[in-house]
């Protein structure tokens, strides 16, 4: 193995949005670990909508992202050296190793994974984090029950795919919103949904409670929130009385966008239930999520996809992407060679 490595750090604070003069390239020598240490060689890095909240220097649920070091991401990977007894050199793991080919843990927070029926990637999607917050939002803020109405926005990506597998699978009605055509195919045709409203060609066409409401005959009784904008703002008129809302982002407000609610008296007059969270905060569900999930994934019943960027250099732009929308399924990083 070489004696350094590749990671990128956080140059700068974006003013607005994200660009690639953000982050910086560095080629570092790799550590010499500790006695309680372990060496892991990172195969997969995740990227998500969360980084870019954790970018801005603004009061937030967690400390912003120090300027020149790492950028923060979970990651999975092979242990390569260990001088912790938990842990031997081949353990597949999950961690928050970053931006970075290399990573250095003491064992906290780092969990060790069996690839016999799942994908070692997998643990960075439907039977990870992303994963866990579809389940944790479906399950335990939404609690859509058989019949129901359920709609999800950002349903192709990795947690909107999750939730409406998880209403079907609980005999609801789910409802997608994508951006796009293919976004809306993938949703209906492979994962199931029973409708999916293309808020792009909507926008466009100047009908978006029209497709909506089509979508919605019943109205809604339950929405997983990913976007906000003017999506939800529609959504929020076709809600029904005692409606649950699980606001998991809104991504169309991050890089500097308008993230006021226009229709926030339907909160009101439906008398909705809406919830903020942030599945790091819930680790006590974890194991029992985390079982369910695997246990799909396993067996076929949850499906998802994967768009992959080929190496740590292509990481801003697939970052930059999944902003903007550009990814269908979960974004991973390839931190090995093929």
């Amino acid at each position: 193995m070489s004696n350094q490595f590749q990671r990128i750090v956080l140059a700068s604070r974006p003013s607005g949005e994200v660009t690639a003069n953000n982050f910086r390239l560095e080629t570092v020598p790799v550590p010499t670990i500790m006695d309680g240490q372990v060496l892991i060689r990172n195969h997969f890095l995740s990227l998500d909508p969360y980084m870019r909240v954790r970018m801005d220097d603004a009061k937030n649920y967690a400390a912003p992202q120090a300027l020149n070091e790492t950028m923060i991401g979970g990651t999975v990977g092979e242990i390569i050296a260990s001088k912790n007894p938990q842990f031997q050199i081949g353990d597949k793991v999950i961690g928050m190793m970053g931006w970075a080919e290399i990573g250095v843990s003491d064992g906290t927070l780092l969990r060790k994974l069996d690839t016999t029926h799942i994908p070692l990637s997998a643990y960075l999607g439907a039977v990870g984090m992303p994963g866990m917050t579809a389940w944790y939002g479906f399950t335990q803020i939404m609690q859509a029950k058989e019949g129901e109405t359920v709609v999800v926005s950002a349903a192709s990506g990795a947690v909107g795919s999750v939730v409406g597998q998880l209403a079907k699978l609980r005999g609801c009605r789910a409802v997608g919103i994508a951006g796009g055509a293919e976004k809306c195919a993938y949703v209906v045709n492979e994962l199931g949904f029973d409708a999916c409203v293309d808020y792009k060609a909507a926008n466009q066409a100047g009908n978006l409670a029209e497709q909506l409401a089509a979508a919605t005959p019943n109205g809604i009784d339950a929405i997983f929130e990913n976007v906000g904008g003017a999506s939800f703002d529609a959504c929020l008129l076709r809600v029904n009385p005692f409606g649950r809302i699980a606001l998991c982002g809104m991504i169309s407000g991050y890089d500097g966008g308008d993230m006021a609610i226009q229709n926030a008296r339907m909160l009101l007059s439906m008398r909705v239930t809406l919830r903020g969270f942030i599945i790091s905060e819930h680790l006590d569900f974890w194991p029992q999520g985390l079982k369910e999930l695997g246990s799909l994934v396993a067996q076929g019943k949850l499906k998802f996809r994967e768009s992959i960027a080929p190496n740590l250099a292509t990481a801003p732009e697939a970052f930059i992407g999944l902003l903007k929308g550009k990814n269908l399924g979960k974004q991973l990083v390839r931190l090995i060679p093929e």
